[in-house]
């Protein structure tokens, strides 16, 4: 326990504590979120090396490095680091902005665990991609589950309507330019250069002056559609990408090839594979390659008429029926079939909700998700397809399932998930997992404000006190009375709405 400081004021004396983001400070299972983790984030045992020296009686070995070390920085608190991992999603804001942010925000502070307020970076920006790479997908999932589990515990939501769930999918883009030809057939071009001079090797003409111009003349081209131009310009820039190539590979088989470093070796013979896939790919091929920093980008098309094509992953999420909370999230490579990828989200999504002690039984989708009973047999799945035979009850259910759109709609637009600037198909499903969390956590303040939580006992107090001027009793027997209806509600012997009725009586 961190001594006190006389000096300094607390924050919990200094903020309103009826703040929502203050409550939920206190409700969020914090210890059992750093418990499930801190395996993640201790020293690993090393094996060591076997060292051989000389002395007067001989050859001696001796093992050096061996075992934990417990040198080097201490690490951040894991409160700290999930605490800004939560707000960076729900507010909506930068690494770099968060962490100045947090130092300014003394409710943000008091959220992350701290006592006093300090007016100082709590990390470096840098520290928070990193955490999240090693806390990976399912210390991610922890974090999620943990909102689900504050909401059922407050009674924000009932554990029975956790039984009914909506699922539909949507589209994670990535964080790439807009994959047009000339400029793909440009860029590989640079690569595969800078590459080869990190490697040692010297190219008679890097064609950049050339180059340069035909970028240009693309464009514009491409904006007065004038394509048959167009098409002679990416013909040469094919032809320019095709010489490059070959002559990279012809002093890459010499015998005097030898780069200082190996890394370099496989970093050029990567953009060279990379290159190739964009040299050679043509418009009607499957599994193109549309940006060549992010080869798992994927072109999905929604039916959009605003945005036929994008460009980036499928995500899945889960949002319980009645109240929109969101029960999962979880991205799919490969563009698979909606009905194909419906087992492994309602996986993901029992496994959430399981110490609340139900399991899904109702799922409400779209068309998309046709024909998969069979795969999905302790489940009822509920579409528009199945209309003439769905009883009253569950044609009500379906005329709920579009209020999964405007919970995507926020996802992207107030909880970072329109675009994905994370590295790698592993990037994608961290990503996808922390804006459901943070989604979830806007909706734990809501739901903190709209209850009154924080208030309860403020307004029991003011009307015990109310109730003591207008009879005249003694300040000590209303304390008690007060106190044992408080014990009362708490144990379960008093109904809620029982009890804030006759509170209400003292004129609050």
């Amino acid at each position: 326990m961190q001594a006190i400081d006389f000096f300094r004021n607390r924050i919990d004396a200094m903020i309103n504590m009826n703040d929502p983001l203050a409550v939920l400070a206190t409700r969020l299972p914090w210890r059992q979120l750093e418990e499930s983790v801190a395996s993640k984030f201790e020293h690993q045992n090393r094996a060591g090396q076997i060292l051989k020296a000389q002395d007067m009686f001989g050859t001696t070995a001796a093992l050096v490095g061996a075992g934990r070390s417990n040198a080097g920085r201490p690490k951040l608190p894991i409160r700290l680091m999930a605490s800004l991992l939560y707000l960076k999603h729900s507010f909506n804001v930068s690494d770099e902005e968060l962490v100045v942010r947090w130092s300014e925000n003394i409710v943000w502070q008091y959220f992350s665990g701290m006592e006093y307020y300090e007016h100082r970076l709590p990390c470096d920006a840098t520290q928070i991609g990193r955490f999240r790479r090693d806390l990976g997908e399912d210390g991610l999932e922890l974090l999620l589950k943990a909102t689900i589990d504050t909401a059922v515990a407050i009674n924000a939501v009932k554990p029975k309507d956790l039984e009914r769930v909506i699922v539909d999918t949507t589209v994670q883009e990535k964080a790439i330019a807009h994959p047009v030809d000339s400029r793909l057939l440009e860029i590989a071009r640079y690569k595969v250069i800078r590459a080869a001079k990190r490697a040692g090797i010297q190219l008679k003409q890097t064609f950049a002056k050339e180059s340069k111009t035909l970028r240009w003349k693309a464009g514009g081209y491409a904006h007065a559609k004038q394509f048959r131009r167009l098409r002679r310009v990416l013909k040469r820039q094919h032809t320019i990408l095709g010489i490059v190539m070959r002559e990279v590979k012809r002093k890459m088989q010499a015998a005097d090839f030898a780069p200082d470093q190996p890394k370099a070796a496989s970093d050029l013979a990567m953009w060279l594979e990379r290159a190739e896939r964009i040299r050679t790919q043509q418009r009607s091929d499957k599994n193109k390659l549309y940006a060549l920093h992010a080869p798992e980008v994927e072109c999905i098309g929604k039916g959009k008429a605003r945005k036929p094509y994008e460009f980036g992953v499928k995500s899945a999420v889960v949002v319980s029926h009645k109240d929109g909370l969101m029960l999962g999230a979880r991205t799919f490579p490969g563009n698979p079939y909606d009905g194909h990828i419906l087992s492994a989200v309602l996986e993901q999504a029992s496994n959430l909700t399981q110490d609340v002690g139900l399991k899904i039984k109702h799922i409400v989708v779209d068309l998309g998700f046709r024909g998969v009973d069979a795969s999905n047999p302790d489940k009822e799945i509920i579409h528009r397809g199945k209309f003439k035979s769905l009883s009253k009850q569950q044609k009500s259910w379906l005329k709920r399932r579009p209020a999964v759109e405007p919970a995507i709609g926020h996802l992207k637009s107030d909880h970072r998930m329109d675009r994905c600037w994370l590295q790698g198909a592993l990037g994608d499903a961290l990503h996808s997992i922390s804006c459901a969390a943070g989604y979830n956590l806007r909706w734990l303040l809501r739901a903190i404000a709209r209850l009154g939580i924080a208030a309860v006992f403020l307004r029991l107090l003011q009307a015990a006190l109310l109730q003591q001027r207008a009879t005249g009793r003694s300040y000590r027997t209303i304390g008690r009375s007060w106190l044992a209806g408080v014990g009362n509600w708490i144990g379960g012997v008093v109904p809620k709405n029982q009890f804030f009725g006759h509170a209400a009586q003292g004129g609050f």
